[in-house]
């Protein structure tokens, strides 16, 4: 008898994970399938897809799972997954992170926000969504957030035991880094006990997410000729708030002395400068604000600060946008003005 509770028209239970570059998603996708085919004698398979090694890009996680007698020969995408977890809230601008969910199926997001909030964001009617705090988990417990989104997803897959992952997470660390063992099964535990869930009812009727690949932006009608790239490597463009891991620096003027130490380590000129003069009369540079729209959250400002003018805050959603809008910052999500 299978013990999947849901299974696609070739016998797979599938789950993706969306999330960025740095926060785990990878490892955690192993670590779910190795749970369950170790745990409970599933077949499962596991891949990412990503770009550029680094961190704050896009990252996907695939993971399937399927009983014992049946072979697993499909290594594509998971286009219609059953369970998607959301490993960062800022994805929402550049990412569609629910595309081809199933109309009964679980959005588990990393979020401190309400179900109403989230469910207008993602465009949700129905299924189940469920939110657990995975960030500030991993802050008290000095981990990451892979491992707090692992215990919400094995309690929404409540098929797999979570003493298998428990069992993973030591396999996992326990060599190299003993000493990030017992924090990561705090981590894994507090995740599992502290999701919330709520569901909204399914009509009998009720279609799923329509799922959408992409286009690239260049290919073989639209390359210039010669392959030329007209586009400048830069980021200029691009809004880069979706590359912040939940933290990002914060200024207070009072503190600052103008000393241009932030901006001289900052890679993305973040930090938005306006001519003045000083008590002589003399013409400077003072420092006016950070613009969010360009800041990546890696803190090498707040580590070059001299005093105690830039410190390190927990990113909240909407801080960034009414930030600009304080400081008279143009804030367009997915582009300046």
């Amino acid at each position: 008898m299978s013990i999947l509770p849901k299974k696609n028209s070739l016998g797979f239970f599938e789950i993706r994970l969306e999330s960025i570059g740095g926060l785990g998603a990878n490892l955690a996708g192993k670590m779910l399938a190795e749970a369950g085919v170790l745990g409970l004698g599933l077949n499962g398979s596991n891949f990412s897809s990503y770009g550029s090694e680094k961190k704050g890009s896009p990252v996907k996680s695939f993971i399937r799972f399927c009983d014992e007698e049946v072979e697993i020969r499909d290594h594509s995408p998971i286009e219609q997954p059953h369970v998607i977890g959301v490993f960062h809230e800022a994805l929402y601008k550049t990412v569609d992170v629910v595309s081809g969910l199933t109309s009964d199926g679980i959005v588990l997001v990393n979020s401190t926000r309400d179900f109403s909030a989230i469910k207008e964001d993602l465009q949700i009617e129905y299924g189940t969504l469920a939110i657990v705090d995975a960030l500030g988990i991993a802050v008290e417990e000095r981990t990451k957030v892979n491992t707090a989104m692992l215990g919400a997803l094995f309690r929404i897959c409540d098929f797999l035991d979570p003493d298998a992952m428990r069992s993973v997470i030591r396999k996992t660390f326990e060599k190299k880094y003993p000493h990030l063992v017992e924090p990561n099964i705090r981590t894994f535990d507090r995740g599992y006990q502290e999701v919330h869930f709520r569901t909204f009812e399914t009509p009998v009727n009720a279609v799923g997410k329509t799922f959408s690949r992409p286009d690239p932006l260049l290919g073989y009608e639209t390359q210039a000729l010669g392959g030329v790239i007209a586009a400048q490597g830069n980021s200029i463009l691009k809004d880069l708030s979706g590359s912040r891991q939940g933290f990002l620096p914060e200024l207070n003027r009072e503190e600052c002395i103008h000393c241009a130490a932030c901006d001289n380590v900052c890679p993305d000129y973040c930090f938005v400068w306006e001519e003045g003069e000083d008590k002589r009369g003399r013409k400077q540079m003072f420092l006016k604000g950070i613009d969010y729209q360009f800041c990546k959250g890696c803190l090498k400002c707040v580590e070059a600060c001299p005093t105690s003018a830039l410190k390190e805050i927990r990113e909240k959603i909407g801080f960034a946008e009414e930030h600009q809008v304080k400081h008279n910052f143009p804030y367009v999500a997915g582009g300046v003005s």
